[in-house]
Formats: structure tokens, sequence, C-alpha cells
């Protein structure tokens, strides 16, 4: 009988202690949880602004104007057009000649939604892309 309390009462002091062991270890997993959901939005993010800058630059390797490397850029991206920054080099269309070289360079804010993520990495984080192709015509 006496081992049995004594058992009884070892199994509540265990019940304690798992509870603060997942106070302890639940801020992690949360913060591993975010990190994973942050880098999956800005890899997303990445991989659209590559391929539109790809599409710019290969409109500008064809003969566009920057006009139209601008409307390819935007109609191509799947994100918020008023915050994609582009540049192109040479600016001017009437300076690509061919076999010269037309760089599109685009870049987007991507808002960081975790609190403590966006301290670490910093809110925004920018993505980048460049593009350089040659002048075909």
């Amino acid at each position: 009988m006496i081992k049995m309390l004594w058992l009884h009462d070892f199994r509540k002091t265990q019940h304690g202690q798992a509870v603060v062991e997942m106070a302890l270890v639940l801020p992690i997993l949360i913060m591993l949880v975010f990190g994973i959901v942050e880098f999956g939005r800005i890899l997303n993010t990445y991989m659209t602004v590559t391929n539109i800058s790809r599409e710019g630059a290969r409109e500008g390797a064809v003969g566009g104007t920057d006009a139209e490397i601008i409307d390819a850029v935007e109609m191509g991206a799947s994100l918020d057009a008023a915050l994609l920054n582009i540049e192109i080099d040479p600016i001017s269309a009437g300076t690509r000649s061919r076999g010269s070289s037309v760089t599109v360079v685009v870049s987007y804010d991507v808002d960081i939604i975790a609190p403590i993520i966006g301290n670490l990495i910093g809110d925004p984080y920018t993505v980048r892309a460049q593009t350089t192709m040659r002048v075909e015509g």
C-alpha cells in the first residue's frame, strides 16, 4: 500500500515537469514553424521576380521599347505591380543595337508577417533578380 502511494505522488510531479518542459520548448517550435512559412513566402517571391525579370529581358532582347519591357514585367507578375522596382540598362531602346546586351533588374519588398522573424532578417525583405540578354534585332 505504501509503495502505491509513492508511485502516485511520483506521477503527479512528472506531470508538472512535462508542463514546464512544454512551456520551454513551445516558443522554439512556434518560431521554427514561422521561419518555415516565411522562407516559403520569400522563396515563392524570389522565383516570381526571377521569372518576370527574364520576361522583361527577353522583351528587350527582341527589340521592345522600355514601356514594352515594363509592361511585360508587370503583366507576368502575380505580385503587387505598385511595389515592383524595375531598372533597365541601357535605358533607351535607341542605344540597344544588335549584339549589345540589355539588363533588366527587378526588386520587390516582401512584408514579413512573423514578428520576431522580421527583426532577424529585416522587414521588409528585398528580393532582387537581374537578367542580361543579348539584343537580337
